[in-house]
């Protein structure tokens, strides 16, 4: 018998200002927040969830809070997984570009400590983290073709800067699964946004070559890859069609015969907007004002072997389920229900 699968996908800027302030929070067990995101996740039953935006430790004992108030609501998750992302981790250089070091930009990944804003998976089935390949230390200088920022042909920020720079701004995982008939990879990222940078566009090079990478992984640049029972997902902070950032390798990742776009969509009939380039009901976050506005940067792309049987994002028109997944994010939670053959 074939395996029904539900796979999700939800940035829940968890982040906070600093460490362990995450844990308390969901400990008190009264901030707003944590109960929107917890209920938000609750209401999606997904089989396997990637979380962007949940703060690291190396306990996971803000994970296993969070998972914790899940199961308050009526859904377990038995497993759960992260590693520490490249958020926060300190590199001693300047590697912004400003003249100084120490901020939260000259950290290998935006962040005002370690762990901040990291991933973390949230799973009904067993992660085996044996065979887990994890590409966060690759140096961005030793992707292949690397789209290295500089300025009047000199290395931007500095030569010592790109020399150490890892291309995750967050993390690169592929990582199995164990369902009933065998493992299942989930590969998964969070992106930079590509904004907040100069002239030398140091952020969009860096955002399009993490997900360049996954093309490179795919062809076999990085060794061994799966090649059916897998699924792309998370936070590429790209829109295919709008707003700024370097289009070519998310245009080749949704068109990849490897891949099937599954194109979630917003329950809610949306009219067409004719000032906009893309469907309205295939946005997956809302940044409001002065941010760009609604847009679809979260994706979940399953492999081509895997059929799909429903696919949608967690976007109420109206009434209190709106107003809870507007306290728990700006982004919406995307789902994708697919069976292995």
């Amino acid at each position: 018998m074939a395996d029904s699968l539900r796979l999700a996908t939800f940035h829940t800027e968890l982040e906070r200002e600093g460490p362990g302030l995450l844990l308390r929070d969901i400990r008190r067990g009264d901030d707003p927040q944590v109960l929107a995101v917890a209920a938000v996740i609750a209401r999606a039953r997904a089989d396997i969830i990637v979380l962007q935006g949940i703060d690291y430790d190396m306990d996971l004992l803000a994970l296993s809070a969070l998972r914790d108030s899940i199961a308050q609501k009526g859904v377990a998750y038995p497993h759960l997984f992260a590693l520490r992302p490249n958020t926060g981790m300190p590199t001693g250089l300047d590697m912004d570009g400003d003249g100084r070091t120490g901020d939260a930009s000259d950290r290998q990944g935006y962040g005002a400590f370690s762990g901040q804003g990291g991933m973390a998976i949230l799973s009904r089935y067993p992660v085996d983290a044996a065979r887990l390949q994890d590409f966060s230390g690759l140096l961005w200088s030793d992707l292949p073709g690397a789209l290295l920022p500089s300025i009047n042909g000199a290395p931007f920020p500095s030569a010592q800067a790109q020399a150490i720079q890892r291309l995750s701004s967050v993390a690169h995982w592929v990582v199995p699964v164990i369902l009933p008939s065998g493992p299942f990879h989930i590969l998964t990222y969070h992106a930079t946004a590509p904004v907040f940078d100069g002239p030398e566009d140091r952020n969009g090079r860096r955002n399009h070559d993490e997900t360049r990478f996954w093309r490179l992984y795919l062809d076999g640049a990085f060794g061994p890859t799966p090649v059916s029972r897998f699924a792309l997902l998370g936070a590429i902070n790209l829109s295919p069609s709008e707003g700024e950032g370097r289009k070519a390798p998310l245009l080749a990742l949704l068109s990849d015969p490897r891949l099937r776009d599954a194109r979630p969509r917003r329950p809610a009939s949306l009219r067409p907007d004719p000032s906009r380039r893309a469907d309205p009901s295939l946005d997956t976050v809302d940044w409001p004002p002065p941010g760009p506005g609604p847009r679809r940067v979260d994706y979940i792309l399953p492999s081509a072997d895997l059929i799909l049987r429903d696919a949608g994002v967690d976007w109420p028109a109206s009434g209190a389920a709106l107003a809870e997944v507007e306290t728990a994010s700006r982004h919406r939670l995307v789902w994708v229900d697919i069976d292995l053959p």
